[in-house]
């Protein structure tokens, strides 16, 4: 794979990037992740990406990652050597519409695909039924990858880079026919629970055993912690205190709650379904480092690529990143150290599927793939 990366951070340096890959004769598509701090928006950059005459697809993060280095600013462009086969689905938010009939008509054959790169808006409200959907039509016919683009400002905007223009509130779907292995780990350990999700409307849980979330969850993290928990506070300390679903004979699928809401309830980063059990989760440095580690190892374990070595590709939730604060470099470097080039992103959630499992939308949790590329 060859990768371009620049650090500025410019709409000047984004045409640049975009045509000095696209000029390279092996490219036949482009990845492009971006940093929500480069201020990119359609009335900027969509003439940029309508020129580009070669399929690309991607998203803007908080933050992305290039080997051992995590950017705040500067975007990342990547030629693969094949071509993908890309597909927008609108409206993620849309409580009317069935995604698994609109992924069936769009991609009526996908025998000679690989791999599956997932973009989505992460604040879109229905990401876990797109994902529903993908896996009714699919199954575990290819791995997965991908995460949920968009901004920590937590306002949903323009996030997903596709040839007709920077879009939002969608998935971007990019078929490729490469081999990958693809590992997800998390590290959380239960500190409390479980608890039976009584009410929940999409990504919002209302009560937890008939009562306000909220006051459930305060309880429960105010005696861990020993202060008290309030809107004020809430983001700085619900970081450290994640959900985690309950999934039979598998490691729990976190759910970042980002924010209560007036009537007492919690909203989340992420469906979390009705009468589903989750614990309220804990972690430390160590166990996150290691996880990520774990990723890695399962994602080379399931490798079956031609190349040598290949590329890893990373979708680390960035609430993880405020979490292991100045250790968060420990996490790149463990995942890194096996010299192979590293890009990927700090998501707003992580989608992945290793081939084994069902696919998921996860929070809080370390995705890493290896691509023969």
């Amino acid at each position: 794979m060859f990768i371009k990366v620049g650090k500025e951070g410019t709409v000047e340096e984004l045409k640049r990037l975009i045509e000095e890959c696209r000029d390279e004769s092996f490219a036949k598509s482009l990845l492009l992740l971006a940093c929500d701090e480069n201020g990119f928006t359609p009335e900027l950059i969509d003439e940029i990406l309508r020129d580009a005459s070669i399929p690309l697809f991607g998203g803007i993060f908080p933050a992305i990652v290039w080997n051992r280095q995590k950017l705040e600013k500067g975007t990342i462009v990547a030629c693969l050597p094949v071509e993908s086969k890309i597909e927008v689905i609108p409206s993620l938010s849309n409580a009317e519409i069935e995604y698994e009939d609109i992924i069936d008509a769009k991609i009526p054959d996908s025998a000679l695909t690989k791999t599956m790169f997932v973009f989505v808006d992460g604040f879109a409200q229905r990401i876990s039924a797109l994902l529903e959907g993908l896996f009714d039509v699919f199954g575990l016919e290819f791995n997965y990858i991908g995460g949920g683009a968009g901004s920590m400002s937590m306002v949903q905007k323009p996030c997903l880079f596709t040839n007709a223009g920077l879009i939002q509130d969608s998935a971007v779907l990019a078929l490729l026919e490469i081999e990958s292995g693809v590992g997800v780990s998390h590290g959380w350990e239960t500190l409390s629970g479980p608890y039976r999700v009584t009410k929940s409307d999409r990504n919002i849980i209302n009560e937890l055993d008939w009562s306000p979330a909220f006051d459930v969850y305060r309880r429960a993290v105010e005696e861990s912690l020993g202060r008290n928990l309030d809107w004020d506070n809430f983001f700085e300390i619900a970081k450290c205190y994640p959900f985690g679903i309950s999934k039979l004979g598998a490691e729990e699928v976190i759910r970042d709650p980002f924010k209560p809401t007036d009537e007492s309830g919690l909203v989340c980063v992420g469906e979390v379904p009705q009468e589903a059990f989750v614990h309220i989760m804990k972690g430390d440095i160590s166990s996150l480092v290691a996880a990520a580690v774990k990723a890695r190892e399962l994602a080379e374990k399931g490798f079956r690529g031609a190349g040598k070595e290949g590329t890893l590709f990373m979708m680390d939730c960035i609430s993880r990143v405020y979490f292991l604060e100045e250790n968060f470099g420990a996490e790149l470097e463990a995942v890194c150290g096996n010299g192979r080039p590293l890009i990927g992103a700090m998501s707003i959630g992580e989608i992945a599927n290793s081939g084994k499992d069902y696919l998921e939308f996860y929070n809080k949790t370390a995705v890493v793939a290896v691509l023969d590329m």
